[in-house]
This record gives structure tokens, sequence and C-alpha cells, in this order.
């Protein structure tokens, strides 16, 4: 079982791969969102790269990503479902271009921790408007 930390690393990192190339903007999102939102405190940013690890190899599974996203609602208290839906959104929107692999994967998520359909569009349309350049 993972602890909350990881559970959000592993929700990032499944978003990251859905499309089967974690960008370097990815990346450097995912090390910017421990570093900085509070839900982080007391989790060391050193860690990310061993538990983006450990998650693909989970993902290198047969099943990886159904694995993965039963471990993250596993272990991740309910509380804290729409904080990863959240983030998963953020790393998708990192790079500017949601494609149907990732799109297809955030519904995956959302109806894997039960996010309801609204608070869903609110997030996705919060990270619309932040990573907007026109």
């Amino acid at each position: 079982m993972l602890n909350k930390h990881q559970s959000l690393v592993y929700c990032m990192v499944v978003m990251s791969a859905a499309d089967s190339d974690m960008t370097d903007v990815e990346l450097m999102t995912m090390q910017q969102i421990v570093s900085f939102l509070p839900v982080f405190t007391g989790y060391d940013p050193g860690d990310l790269a061993d538990d983006a690890g450990k998650c693909a190899e989970v993902l290198l599974d047969e099943d990886g990503f159904d694995k993965a996203l039963d471990l993250i609602r596993e272990s991740l208290p309910v509380s804290l479902r729409e904080t990863a839906y959240a983030l998963a959104v953020e790393v998708a929107a990192a790079d500017l271009h949601a494609g149907e692999e990732e799109l297809n994967l955030l519904q995956m998520i959302r109806h894997k921790l039960d996010i309801d359909r609204l608070i869903a569009a609110g997030i996705e349309r919060g990270a619309r408007a932040r990573y907007s350049v026109s």
C-alpha cells in the first residue's frame, strides 16, 4: 500500500505515461507540484524520482494502468481523490496539449476515483484557464 504522497505521485506519473511519452515539461510540472503544494508537506521532493520509477514498474505489467489506478484508489484517502484528479489534469495540461490517450485516461481516473462529472469539469476548466496562451 502507498502513503498519500506516493498515491498522488503515482496519479501524476500515470497521467504522464498515458501517451507513452513522459516529457520534460511534465516531469518539471511534477517536481514543482511536490515542492509547492501544501498537500506535499512532509514529502521529500528528492523521493520523486524513486516513487515515479516504482510507478513506472507497475505500468510495465500487463494491465499496468488498471493496476496502478487500483493501487491509487486503495491507498488514497477519499478526501484527496479530487486532489489526485486535479494533479492528473495539471500534468495533462503541462505541455499545452492533451491528446486522445490522455483524455481517455482522465476519464478512467475520474471513474476509478468516483469523481463527480461536474467537479471534474470544474477542475478541467480551471486548468484550461491556467494554461491558456491566447
